[in-house]
């Protein structure tokens, strides 16, 4: 199985937090799936621990490739069929970044491991 994770279930991950459910740390943690990384989860993480939101996200700033690749994730790139999908839905949710996590999960066909019920409002698959 190929999945998507939302920002949140990457850096639950890394840090080995609770709050990543059951379900998401055995389907991240099951070999035989693909674990996908967006871009944007990078974007994210360094603009919210610039602007001191994810004061703790300053070692996956740093090391955000040797974490991703540690993992043996596969980095997902944005492209422009994402940007322009993520720039035309007609969701009310303004999040830049979650726009952009919906848009390559509803177009690569990946659900998204999310627990952010935001994500309902978009026409994707997500898994907690």
């Amino acid at each position: 199985m190929r999945l998507l994770l939302d920002t949140h279930a990457l850096l639950w991950w890394f840090t080995d937090d609770a709050r990543l459910s059951t379900k998401a740390r055995a389907l991240i943690g099951d070999a035989d799936n693909e674990i996908l990384v967006s871009a944007a989860s990078a974007w994210e993480i360094a603009t919210k621990h610039r602007l001191g939101k994810l004061e703790e996200a300053a070692e996956a700033v740093i090391r955000f490739e040797e974490l991703v690749a540690a993992d043996g994730f596969t980095h997902l790139p944005v492209s422009y069929r994402h940007g322009l999908r993520a720039g035309t839905y007609h969701a009310a949710h303004r999040d830049p970044f979650d726009r952009m996590l919906a848009a390559q999960a509803e177009i690569e066909s990946l659900p998204l491991l999310t627990l952010d019920p935001a994500f309902k409002q978009f026409e994707i698959t997500t898994i907690w």
